[in-house]
């Protein structure tokens, strides 16, 4: 059985390689999904040298990062964010990779704690259109992404999306293709804009090759889940 540092190197040469294919070598992040996870299983892959952790559930995230508050580890809020949660969430984490509405962005730049930098924000997309999943259309990214700019306590970083899983691979590389193209417009309008977040563990090689910056995988570094999710 693999320890926890193999595990994590073994996925870092996978990204590496996938992004050397892409001509962008050492370009790309991984941030490591931990919802469902407990502390024990975030500290081990910590003390292998993975730092950036993702969350679908702002409470679960809260505990987490409490707990574990003493490795100066980095949260990223990547599910769906409640507009009743984004006092905790401002407070709890780094990042907000789910920002998919306009109301959200007033309620975290105030819940933001003084004394913080500025939280982090990318806008989610949903590029498919898939009806019951979060994520803005394609052609509110402008407008949203200009609120979260104006906001003196929020960071315009980029885009998240969770294309639908489809069948078949090349319509999976066409959506990437066009979340880049939107990304490189953000991009263009915004110079801080630097995250496009999409792929995961069954198709996060093809998103490199159409562009990723930040890929987000949890079973092939966990392994599989086995506790329930909350909030």
């Amino acid at each position: 059985m693999e320890t926890p540092e193999q595990t994590l190197r073994g996925v870092l040469q996978t990204i590496e390689n996938a992004a050397k294919l892409a001509g962008r070598p050492s370009a790309v992040r991984l941030l490591a999904v931990s919802k469902t996870r407990t502390a024990g299983e975030v500290r081990a892959l910590a003390a292998a040298g993975q730092l950036a952790f993702g969350e679908n559930y702002v409470r679960e995230g809260m505990a987490k990062a409490e707990e574990l508050a003493a490795l100066g580890l980095e949260w990223h809020l990547i599910g769906h964010l409640q507009s009743n949660k984004c006092r905790e969430a401002a407070a709890a984490f780094d990042w907000v990779q789910s920002l998919d509405r306009p109301k959200l962005v007033a309620a975290l730049d105030r819940a933001r704690p003084p004394g913080r930098p500025p939280l982090n924000v990318l806008v989610q997309v949903n590029p498919d259109g898939e009806a019951g999943k979060s994520g803005c259309a394609p052609g509110d990214v402008g407008a949203l992404a200009a609120l979260v700019a104006a906001a003196p306590n929020l960071r315009l970083r980029g885009l998240m999306a969770i294309p639908e899983p489809h069948p078949d691979p090349a319509r999976r590389r066409d959506t990437f293709r066009s979340l880049r193209a939107m990304f490189d417009r953000l991009a263009a309008d915004y110079p801080g804009v630097d995250t496009l977040s999409m792929g995961m563990s069954d198709d996060f090689e093809a998103a490199i090759a159409e562009g990723a910056t930040m890929v987000r995988i949890g079973t092939m570094l966990f392994g599989p889940r086995t506790a329930p999710a909350r909030d």
